[in-house]
């Protein structure tokens, strides 16, 4: 499992550089068929919703807390929340690194039942230290105040939910098409290969311009 973690872990860095050196030739992007967006955005969350919960487009982001693209992008996301008032961010976990990635996703479940996810989520997404163990999980959350005897217990006590939230989130992300994380939404639209905050907002207005489009043809 190690080995394989590090291969996985050595492709998304190539990514990584790929996004930092800027997405040069534009936005690659795929329509996501209706059925599909509408189960995605029904499906319940235990992640909390960042941004505007009535914001007029929505991202969908799926995300694993040990990888460091995923890590790159959390800013960018932040910088579109901030400049962008009218987007809302449903945060989905797919750890895909393994135990530990998906221990820090059940923590943060934990987490905001304590009514503490952004603390959490915050604590864990932008740590430089790897997540290669429970333990490095819980030294990452114990410095950021959280009791982890207190989620190990509420992750026991909840843990076929727990679970099954993970399970919808695989399941969408098999539907999709994804390959590894992070995967992207952005309202109709699943972005293929990294991404910047400006094609971010690129991507936004488009989404803005189809619905209104939309509209415009039903009148």
């Amino acid at each position: 499992m190690r080995e394989l973690k590090e291969s996985l872990r050595v492709l998304l860095v190539c990514v990584l550089f790929a996004v930092v050196s800027g997405v040069a030739s534009g936005q690659s992007t795929r329509a996501v068929p209706a059925a599909l967006l509408s189960r995605v955005l029904a499906s319940p969350e235990q992640a909390e919703t960042a941004g505007n919960s009535q914001g007029d487009v929505t991202v969908v982001e799926y995300f694993d807390y040990d990888c460091p693209v995923c890590r790159h992008l959390e800013p960018q996301l932040r910088q579109l929340l901030e400049t962008d008032p009218n987007v809302r961010l449903i945060r989905k976990d797919w750890p895909v690194f393994g135990d530990a990635s998906e221990y820090a996703a059940l923590c943060t479940y934990a987490a905001a039942r304590e009514g503490r996810y952004p603390a959490a989520h915050d604590a864990l997404i932008l740590t430089h230290q790897d997540l290669e163990s429970k333990q490095d999980v819980q030294n990452v959350l114990r410095k950021a105040g959280f009791n982890t005897q207190r989620l190990d217990a509420d992750i026991q006590a909840h843990a076929k939910e727990y679970r099954d939230a993970l399970a919808r989130a695989r399941g969408e992300t098999s539907d999709l098409g994804l390959q590894g994380t992070p995967g992207l939404i952005v309202g109709r639209q699943l972005v293929l290969g990294g991404t910047d905050l400006p094609e971010l907002q690129k991507l936004v207005q488009r989404a803005r311009n189809s619905r209104g489009s939309v509209n415009e043809a039903r009148n």
